[in-house]
């Protein structure tokens, strides 16, 4: 059952990422093609997801997980968001910075062999330096992003902020509200998605 939640919102992020693709293509903003890229990320941990529910877990769906969970959703929110604001030097950063989270998630060891039925907690299988600090900084300053942007800009798009605001919400306390288990983190997962994606095209 846990395999096929996780499997359901990944086809669910998948098709929320491509309306934002579709709308890129259509407007070429470069904050949708961000936005996209963000919700793709989040389609491929669930994939992770789902492989680690499916097959139980191991080095190759964990690194998945962290790579796009972990390291890459947050930011690229952020990236987009300040794109939004016209910040456009927040797009090279954004790409200088996905290059090293794939560079440091292929490189890094494990410190511990990843086995087990659960999601394994990073602290146990990675060093704080680098690819946990990477994760922290990169999940603060895209959140610290998005949500000043949002906030800014608010009483210009009010529906559209609510929701993203709504939506880095859920991101932020999926663990609380659903619980832990592949099942749980898929159904936060779904409804962040959900609300960003609504966010964003309702903002453009």
């Amino acid at each position: 059952m846990e395999a096929l939640i996780a499997f359901g919102t990944t086809l669910l992020t998948l098709r929320l990422a491509g309306l934002l693709f579709a709308r890129w293509r259509v407007r070429r903003s470069a904050e949708l093609a961000a936005w996209a890229a963000a919700l793709l990320a989040y389609a491929l941990a669930s994939g992770a997801l789902a492989w680690g529910a499916a097959a139980g877990w191991s080095g190759a769906p964990f690194r998945l997980y962290y790579l796009f969970g972990g390291l890459l959703t947050a930011p690229l929110l952020g990236v987009g968001s300040l794109l939004l604001a016209g910040r456009r030097s927040a797009l090279p950063a954004g790409l200088l910075y996905t290059g090293l989270a794939v560079g440091v998630m292929v490189a890094v060891p494990l410190t511990e062999p990843v086995a087990g039925a659960a999601i394994p907690d990073a602290g146990e299988h990675l060093e704080l330096f680098p690819a946990r600090a990477l994760a922290i900084a990169g999940n603060s300053l895209g959140t610290l992003a998005v949500v000043a942007v949002a906030l800014r800009t608010l009483r210009r798009r009010p529906l559209g902020n609510s929701l993203v605001l709504a939506g880095v919400a859920v991101a932020a306390t999926g663990s609380a509200l659903f619980g832990t288990g592949e099942a749980e983190t898929a159904a936060s997962l779904a409804v962040a998605a959900l609300l960003l994606s609504a966010g964003f095209l309702a903002r453009r």
